[in-house]
Formats: structure tokens, C-alpha cells, sequence
């Protein structure tokens, strides 16, 4: 990692030669089973220029799992979409279509 001023602010002076300073690594949580996760659906039309989009809240896991979710989910749906701040964004109102999907992959804490 560069060793960059502006990622130790609030760091004190150290007069030990040998000191390295650590950086706080952000850690993915790791992907949650199917049968563990409680995943919601919805519908959301607000600020999407009156488009209706499906999202799906609540993954817990890494994104590279929530992108391969997102990927086999716009694919059977024959969608668009995309993921952002942890949901899932799916164009058009396919709830149902959706949740039957998920039940089918093992996630059954969805509504």
C-alpha cells in the first residue's frame, strides 16, 4: 500500500526508528447460505424518472457474490440492472417473478 500522509490523519509522531504504521483494511463480510439470508423485495418507482425497478435488500456477503446474484437474476429475467450500496436494482416489476427465483435458489427468508 502507498505510504500516504493523508491515510494516517490523527496519527501522533513516533520517535522509534523501526515503527510501521498499520492501515485498517475494510473486511467483506463473508457470504451468509441461501437458507440464512433475509432478503426483501420490492418495489421502488421514487427518483427513477417514473420507471418502476424491482430491488432486492438485504444480502449479506461479499460483492463479488452479490454480483453474481445480480448477473443470474437480470439473466433469467431477461432484465437490466445493476448493484449499488448493497442492493440489487433490477428494471420493472418482476417482485413475483423474483421472489419465486430466489425461493428456487434455497433463499427462503424472502418476502
Amino acid at each position: 500500500m502507498m505510504n500516504d500522509w493523508k491515510d494516517r490523519l490523527g496519527v501522533v509522531f513516533s520517535t522509534n526508528q523501526d515503527y510501521n504504521y498499520e492501515y485498517d483494511e475494510p473486511q467483506e463480510q463473508e457470504t451468509l447460505p441461501p437458507r440464512q439470508q433475509k432478503l426483501r423485495v420490492a418495489i421502488e418507482k421514487k427518483g427513477r424518472g417514473g420507471k418502476v425497478a424491482t430491488i432486492v435488500k438485504g444480502f449479506v456477503g461479499t460483492d463479488a457474490d452479490r454480483g453474481k446474484l445480480e448477473k443470474m437474476l437480470k439473466t433469467k429475467c431477461g432484465v437490466g440492472g445493476s448493484s449499488k450500496d448493497g442492493l440489487i436494482i433490477l428494471q420493472g416489476d418482476i417482485r413475483d417473478k423474483i421472489i419465486q427465483l430466489l425461493r428456487d435458489l434455497g433463499y427462503t427468508n424472502t418476502k
